[in-house]
């Protein structure tokens, strides 16, 4: 079977991990070109790691027969806008996260989708990897009995300290929410299903921020997007769930994902890699008991989703990372906020 051809628009710091993992853990997929706001990052990452074409825009990568599956590795605020001009060309989509900065654009990405007969997917695809899958099977087989709740935590201090270009994270539609909320909320719908409603409330904690970190150091951020997050959510199946993401926070002693049965307690691993330590507690045990990872894909898989992608277009199924669960994340991310601002409980409207 002949490979999906992969056009990749955006050379920033996520490219990396596509462009060392498709060519030496996925054949189903090949990228066969790229492009860059920025031409000179095109024709670096090009050259390191043995890209044949650079394209010398999104319009022309995006008309070009070669190119079966679009991945976006933009910035949040641009996903929206080369997701759409990748549909409307005709070609299958796969975005990073979020699917887009707002509700009302990811609900046009999906509809664009439909009408014009191509796919999207999304990332993360995490969900995908050994440590959530055990996760998963460890629930479906009742030993933690039926679920009855769930908590979730990303804390950390912000990004500023570390990352190149940090403005965006604090931008509109940034935050930790849109940023690190799909990891943390794509797993839990994985084990839990669908959520039905929603209440939030957030702040912003410092309005301005120092980037500490080259080549920007020492200009300032005006904070514009929520650091300080804490959702409430109710599932389809019945389960209550609390979720809280911050840039504001030193640190803290708090588990990533736990879920909460009947009969136990499942400690899930971090959301935003493929592995990790999943522990279990029984009463009848009296502790936390580490637990074997049951399936593959517990390294860095990265680019899992789109290979996914890739093989359901061939073989006429549905692929996993899909548009629908990741305008559901996107619908609960944004209702939050909304709930916030307004005092109101937020019914989600989308279902996976």
């Amino acid at each position: 079977m002949e490979t999906v051809k992969i056009g990749v628009v955006g050379c920033g710091n996520v490219s990396e991990m596509y462009f060392e993992n498709i060519p030496t853990l996925f054949n189903e997929i090949e990228i066969i070109g790229i492009c860059d706001l920025f031409a000179e990052k095109a024709e670096i990452a090009a050259k390191k790691y043995g890209i044949q074409k650079v394209f010398s825009s999104v319009d022309e990568l995006v008309a070009s027969p070669e190119v079966d599956i679009v991945l976006n590795l933009t910035i949040p605020g641009e996903h929206y806008a080369v997701s759409l001009k990748a549909i409307r060309a005709g070609k299958h989509v796969y975005s990073e996260k979020p699917l887009a900065a707002t509700l009302e654009e990811g609900r046009k990405l999906i509809a664009a989708a439909q009408e014009n007969s191509v796919r999207i997917g999304c990332a993360p695809d995490t969900f995908l990897g050994a440590g959530i899958q055990t996760c998963r099977k460890l629930i479906d087989d009742g030993f933690i009995g039926t679920p009855v709740g769930a908590s979730a935590f990303m804390v950390c201090r912000g990004h500023e300290s570390w990352h190149p270009a940090p403005e965006f994270y604090y931008a509109a539609g940034g935050g930790p929410m849109m940023d690190m909320g799909p990891y943390y909320l794509t797993a839990l719908v994985n084990l839990l299903g669908g959520v039905s409603s929603v209440s939030g409330m957030s702040k912003i904690s410092f309005p301005e921020r120092i980037i500490t970190s080259e080549p920007k150091k020492g200009e300032v951020i005006h904070v514009e997007a929520p650091t300080y997050i804490t959702g409430m959510m109710r599932f389809q199946n019945g389960a209550a769930g609390t979720i809280f993401t911050t840039f504001d926070v030193h640190k803290a002693q708090l588990p990533y994902i736990e879920i909460y049965g009947s009969e136990g307690t499942l400690s899930v691993p971090d959301p935003n890699t493929f592995s990790g330590s999943v522990t279990l507690y029984r009463p009848e045990n009296n502790q936390f008991t580490d637990m074997p990872l049951l399936f593959d894909c517990a390294e860095n898989s990265r680019g899992i989703g789109l290979a996914d992608m890739a093989r359901a277009i061939q073989t006429n199924r549905a692929h996993k990372a899909n548009g629908d669960m990741a305008l559901h994340v996107l619908e609960i991310m944004e209702s939050f906020i909304v709930s916030s601002e307004s005092g109101a409980h937020m019914e989600i409207q989308s279902r996976v």
